[in-house]
């Protein structure tokens, strides 16, 4: 196949994670068997060694300036112009931020010219350059990675909003966005069955397939022996607001319970960008904030335990899927254990699961005191990992949706 991949997200390296690492897996597993031509941008301060890189993985890499941001700027009335816009032309002012009007015209000539079989949106920001006539002269495809409207109307319900008032004025604005632009694709790819039931709801009759976001096993290596004391990890890029809420939860309200019996535990925020809210958290005594580290699975392999206390984000979790890979035990909510079967029936303990404090304490003291807990839960999510969640078992699938023989 001729595959025309749009990501307004720069894929590379993968180490960045979220969006990025989805990408640039699936990628590089498509270039192994078709044609791909990568639509991307380029931010300030991407190096040139990580173009060439990137450009290695692909058969045609097309660049264009990532558009100046004008979503954050000006006062109440430039933010009323831009609410006025969303209420207008129903797409939202995060997705009208980046879109370059340069790279439009580069998609329609390329598709007017039936260069490509197959165009896949890589997070559903893309949508805007995919045409509703498209869909008559090849196959498109919207890789979600999670819904829009289930997360505002999940964040609400958690109370864990920058603007509370704006957000519920989006809401319905949300939902007639993501069923308009949904029904522009053939098919659309979730990444849990609970992302999945929500886009159904919009679009009852559309192909959707669930693909789970995977781990590369070479990178996120199982760990040779059990560090053992009390040290504990949170991993995540710390500018997103669901990261932010879950380590001010945890090192708030947790935390604290955790080192009445354990004095001396550590609890490592690790992860590029920490804010300035994130940053103040080191001041509580045993809190590190590391920022962006070398090797992140050093540090996971260091932990005693690896916690995931999310109260908001749809869709699987990489931070989940990479500590689970690395051996390290997991103590994560509802929301980030979404999408993975680590407990229940017949089925072998894989993480330990916490939404409230005292839950936490629980789980996470009985790890600290329990050295046959720690080896079954590190064995048993290794081998999860290994036979459900690689980005090999994940790439053969969206291949498939690709060439629509997915089941």
């Amino acid at each position: 196949m001729n595959i025309l991949m749009l990501s307004s997200t720069f894929p590379y390296p993968p180490t960045l994670g979220g969006t990025q690492v989805r990408t640039f897996y699936l990628l590089k597993y498509l270039s192994k068997q078709h044609n791909v031509t990568l639509v991307t941008q380029q931010e300030p301060g991407i190096p040139e060694s990580d173009i060439a890189g990137l450009r290695d993985f692909v058969d045609n890499l097309v660049l264009f300036k990532r558009p100046v941001d004008s979503g954050t700027t000006g006062g109440i009335l430039k933010k009323a112009q831009r609410f006025a816009k969303f209420v207008q032309n129903g797409t939202p002012p995060s997705v009208l931020n980046r879109y370059s009007p340069q790279m439009q015209d580069w998609i329609d000539n390329f598709v007017s010219s039936l260069k490509c079989d197959v165009i896949t949106c890589e997070h559903s920001v893309n949508e805007i350059y995919v045409r509703p006539d498209f869909q008559k002269k090849v196959r498109t495809l919207v890789n979600v990675h999670s819904s829009v409207y289930g997360t505002c109307l999940n964040q609400l319900k958690q109370d864990v909003c920058e603007n509370k008032l704006r957000d519920r004025i989006n809401l319905p604005l949300l939902h007639r966005y993501e069923k308009r632009y949904s029904s522009k694709f053939a098919a659309i790819v979730a990444t849990t069955q609970e992302d999945k039931n929500q886009l159904q709801e919009l679009n009852p009759n559309a192909e959707i397939a669930v693909i789970p976001n995977g781990v590369d096993l070479v990178a996120f290596p199982f760990r040779l022996q059990d560090p053992q004391g009390h040290r504990i990890i949170f991993t995540g890029a710390m500018d997103i607001l669901a990261n932010i809420d879950a380590v001010n939860f945890f090192a708030n309200q947790v935390f604290p319970e955790i080192q009445k019996t354990y004095p001396d535990a550590i609890f490592d925020i690790v992860g590029s960008r920490p804010t300035s809210e994130v940053l103040a958290l080191q001041e509580k005594p045993g809190v590190n904030v590391t920022g962006r580290v070398p090797s992140m699975v050093d540090y996971l392999h260091q932990s005693a335990v690896c916690v995931i206390p999310m109260r908001t984000g749809f869709g699987i979790k990489n931070k989940t899927l990479e500590a689970m890979a690395a051996g390290v035990p997991v103590v994560a909510s509802d929301r980030g254990l979404e999408g993975l079967e680590i407990d229940g029936v017949n089925v072998p303990i894989r993480a330990l699961r916490a939404n409230q404090p005292s839950e936490y304490v629980s789980a996470i003291s009985r790890i600290f005191n329990d050295s046959q807990l720690r080896a079954e839960l590190s064995h048993n999510a290794r081998k999860l990992i290994e036979k459900d969640f690689t980005w090999e078992s994940a790439a053969r699938h969206y291949e498939q949706v690709c060439l629509g023989q997915s089941d």
